[in-house]
């Protein structure tokens, strides 16, 4: 199993940035295709991005495609969620996941004001 431990969040404003980061520990983080999702408050958890572990092919749901970019650097165990553009309606709790292991972190909430 691997703990996944996200930090990053905070307030801002419409229009600007913020990245979320992901710490692993234990298990091969190397080998784990990674992803963002997020929850809304009364929403359903949505997948927003993901990566591969081979290749760093990665995936973005419509809604934050052109202004959302995951990352990872192997070497740190860390994946990372670049946020530009943020809207009012990005504004939720963000997790990391790794889904083959049905490992999750336990979010960093991001709220973003209009």
């Amino acid at each position: 199993q691997v703990h996944l431990v996200e930090s990053g969040g905070g307030l801002v404003q419409s229009g600007g940035s913020l990245r979320l980061s992901c710490v692993a520990s234990g298990g091969t983080f190397s080998t784990y295709a990674m992803s963002w999702y997020r929850q809304a408050p009364g929403k359903e958890r949505e997948l927003v991005a993901r990566i591969a572990s081979a290749s760093g092919s990665t995936s973005y749901a419509d809604s934050v495609k052109g202004r959302f970019t995951i990352s990872r650097d192997n070497a740190k165990n860390t994946v990372y969620l670049q946020m530009n553009r943020l809207k009012p309606e990005d504004t939720a709790v963000y997790y990391c996941a790794a889904i083959r292991i049905n490992s999750w972190g336990k979010g960093t909430l991001v709220t973003v004001s209009s």
